[in-house]
């Protein structure tokens, strides 16, 4: 009991409310598919070409997110929506507790960061591969900085986790991207400030260069063999992603949910500044490279927040300790300190778990949905007869995917499958009732239109010809082709 000082009353204080913070309710359009796409996996085979759609059907498709689509499909046959977000919670949370290591400074310090830094990494934690991706990038950052500033050496285990993490998500390639920047980095520190503090000689550089080499071998050990490196490219090349969907967008920083990365960068700022300490050149390519990716999309705000977290304590540990404003650890505690402190963690433990069972209530979890996905609209269209194509909104693309998975979709979250043409020439005009949509439904052949209640399309079609309503609510209609058996 007297080990529990109030220091680590703090840190598990900390990290319960980090748990609780992270909890959230499934509403993500893109889980759905990937939970599909799992079960497919298991059940059918490793997938090659596309079997979920009409319009893509039977082409070739490198499903990068294979393995943490398995682990999606049992969490969610196991524990359903409590799995997803217990999920998502744990990796966030792990993820931040690698941020945590890597940070300096008391207790206190790092406490105040790693919040910043959680509510900054925030906005992109959901039921997706890309949680694997969070975790990663920050064991891979800790490791490059025991090997820089602990001169502890385990750069061998990043060959192993790139490896893991090529079977998981595309998103390995920010793992390069934390390995490339660390040897310019540490090459421009050799350069320019040799007898800096921590900087990487050119052995160790060498060591980091060469890790790098066997990592790009090692993503090669996966399904898709060497198709997997081109996976990013390739993503990244879609002019759709960037100009239609808003996790490729700029931050939209008149949404608060936004503010914590200004923060974050201006604090970095601010306390690069008004330190003595001086800047380190691979703290400096790291920071600035991830910072200008978050600002080109939504989505790079949390490997930003990995890597910004803890250069931001160590200016300000820098600026404190330059003032003599340090505090002092307690040791141990007294006995009447250590149980108070037992009473503080169970207390705020239960009001943790309190918050978490509450967002997760049944009910709750069911009218959030409702909000969010086309709940009703899906179980109408599950209980129609007839046969024919159906052309539907991209964002639910993926919850028809799961929810109706006899009925191939027109078009789901996979843009690395359909590409700028397919998504710029025939869904967008045609989602928008733009002139010309009638030619795309004719040309598809499309039976049922399952789209938005408030979208351009649905406006159209309430005064087409040929078409009749088959089902509305709140947020999603149906249209049929009249002669279409109901």
């Amino acid at each position: 009991m007297r080990q529990l000082t109030i220091e680590r009353t703090a840190v598990i204080i900390l990290f319960m409310l980090l748990f609780a913070l992270a909890t959230r309710i499934p509403i993500d359009t893109d889980t759905w598919w990937h939970i599909r796409s799992g079960e497919y996996t298991l059940t059918q085979g490793m997938i090659y070409a596309d079997p979920f759609s009409f319009t893509k059907a039977g082409e070739a498709w490198i499903n990068h997110s294979w393995g943490a689509q398995i682990a999606l499909y049992g969490i969610w046959q196991v524990a359903g929506n409590f799995g997803l977000a217990v999920y998502v919670a744990g990796l966030a949370t792990a993820g931040m507790w690698f941020v945590y290591k890597m940070s300096a400074g008391n207790v206190y310090l790092r406490a105040f960061a790693i919040v910043l830094g959680a509510a900054t990494a925030a906005v992109f934690w959901s039921p997706r591969p890309q949680m694997f991706s969070f975790l990663l990038s920050a064991v891979a950052l800790y490791l490059l900085h025991l090997h820089k500033r602990e001169k502890i050496d385990r750069l061998w285990l990043i060959p192993p986790i790139m490896a893991l993490w090529g079977n998981l998500h595309a998103g390995f390639s920010i793992g390069f991207i934390l390995l490339f920047g660390s040897i310019a980095g540490e090459i421009l520190g050799r350069i320019f400030n040799p007898q800096g503090e921590n900087v990487v000689s050119w052995l160790g550089t060498r060591k980091l260069v060469l890790v790098t080499v066997v990592s790009m071998a090692a993503i090669v050990i996966n399904p898709y063999g060497l198709q997997m490196l081109s996976v990013p490219f390739q993503t990244i090349s879609i002019g759709a992603l960037q100009n239609f969907i808003q996790e490729w967008n700029t931050p939209n920083f008149h949404e608060r949910q936004n503010w914590p990365f200004i923060f974050l960068l201006i604090g970095l700022f601010g306390a690069a500044g008004a330190s003595k300490k001086r800047l380190d050149w691979t703290d400096f390519v790291l920071a600035s490279g991830t910072a200008f990716m978050g600002l080109l999309a939504g989505r790079n705000v949390a490997i930003f927040a990995v890597v910004a977290t803890p250069i931001l304590t160590r200016y300000v540990d820098a600026i404190l300790s330059e003032r003599g404003w340090v505090v002092q650890p307690v040791k141990r505690a007294t006995p009447r300190m250590a149980r108070l402190n037992m009473i503080l963690v169970v207390v705020i433990g239960l009001l943790s778990l309190a918050k978490v069972l509450l967002v997760l209530d049944v009910k709750t979890v069911d009218a959030a949905q409702r909000d969010y996905l086309p709940v009703d609209a899906v179980e109408h269209l599950k209980g129609v007869d007839g046969e024919g194509t159906m052309f539907n909104s991209y964002n639910w693309g993926g919850y028809l995917m799961f929810q109706a998975p006899d009925i191939p979709v027109f078009v789901d979250g996979r843009t690395d499958l359909y590409g700028d043409t397919f998504l710029t020439r025939d869904y967008l005009p045609t989602a928008s009732g733009a002139p010309g949509w009638q030619d795309t439904l004719n040309q598809y052949d499309i039976q049922r239109v399952v789209v938005e209640v408030n979208s351009g399309l649905a406006r159209a079609l309430r005064d087409e010809p040929g078409w009749r309503l088959d089902y509305e609510d709140k947020l999603a209609v149906i249209f049929v082709r009249e002669g279409q058996d109901e």
